[in-house]
């Protein structure tokens, strides 16, 4: 019997068939139906995003599982008449984008680069940076992309330390949990980066209150979800001082608003959702592979969490 793939994301087709299907044939699908459009009964699997226009999905009585092209599934994990098993896009592109854009920022910010940049005025002004040992950096989030980016930090020397709702055990990264893992954590970042999924518990969580709990003079790197951070309160947090910068790349509204404030702030950097891009051929590449599981009777690789929300 021929499985049928709904591609349930109109815009991106274009840059997903060719190696949608290469990978489908490679995972021995290559008989599978890629196709936009459906009769509900033939559908067998959802590969979906946000600007998807599938929002019923109990019109799908064979529906076997939602396969979402993305990591974040805020959009759709809350949907009721999904019923089937939802997966997160996790892929080594996703990986080592996040990475490279966090490991980055981090040094960036640790040399003092922007000071560098802006000084290019024919004055000699030495300021040598700590080294990366005497540099405390807090990652909160240790899922996947969490995880990964601390130990690339750790693995650079930094002094990482890292902040999971649930407790984590992590080679080389001191792991906390709970409120007062948080506090902990919070109060010795010079660098805090933002790795968290959005839920209704970490919906506003860096708000004026936990902004205060940085050190003096601390950076904040978001590259996250835009929804982790309370906006107004961290500008404040910027013009009063007690932060030195903030890097985001990630925004509640998306694009960001040519009037929001961030854009022209002096102390913060906007780059444009870049840090973690979905790539087509590793996204089809996993996509496939989990379809194949599925079809020989395999459980199905990073389900998501319904009462977790990831």
């Amino acid at each position: 019997m021929t499985t049928t793939l709904l591609f349930a994301s109109p815009p991106l087709w274009p840059a997903y068939e060719a190696p949608l299907r290469r990978a489908l044939d490679e995972a021995g699908l290559g008989d599978a139906a890629l196709v936009t459009e459906a009769e509900p009964e033939a559908v067998d699997y959802i590969i979906y995003a946000p600007n998807s226009d599938v929002k019923d999905f109990s019109v799908f009585p064979d529906l076997k599982a939602v396969l979402n092209l993305w990591a974040g599934v805020e959009g759709v994990v809350g949907n009721e008449t999904l019923t089937v098993p939802l997966t997160r896009m996790v892929d080594s592109g996703l990986t080592e984008g996040m990475v490279e854009w966090v490991t980055g920022h981090v040094l960036r910010h640790h040399l003092g680069i922007d000071a560098n940049l802006a000084a290019q005025d024919g004055t000699w002004s030495k300021s040598v940076p700590p080294l990366a040992r005497d540099r405390a950096v807090g990652v909160l989030g240790l899922g996947q992309l969490g995880a990964a980016c601390a130990r690339a930090l750790a693995g650079l020397n930094f002094d990482v330390a890292g902040w999971s709702r649930s407790p984590k055990t992590i080679d080389g990264i001191a792991c906390h949990h709970g409120d007062s893992g948080l506090d902990a954590v919070l109060a010795r970042s010079e660098i805090l980066v933002l790795l968290l999924p959005l839920t209704d518990e970490t919906d506003s969580l860096m708000n004026a209150a936990r902004l205060s709990r940085l050190p003096q003079g601390a950076v904040l790197v978001n590259p996250g979800r835009g929804q982790l951070i309370d906006d107004a309160a961290l500008i404040d947090a910027l013009d009063a001082g007690h932060l030195a910068h903030a890097t985001l790349d990630v925004f509640r509204t998306e694009p960001l608003p040519p009037e929001h404030p961030f854009w022209a702030h002096p102390k913060v950097t906007v780059t444009p959702h870049i840090a973690s891009e979905t790539r087509p051929a590793s996204a089809s590449r996993a996509i496939a592979a989990n379809i194949a599981r599925a079809e020989r009777g395999e459980p199905l690789h990073h389900v998501v969490d319904r009462d977790a929300g990831y």
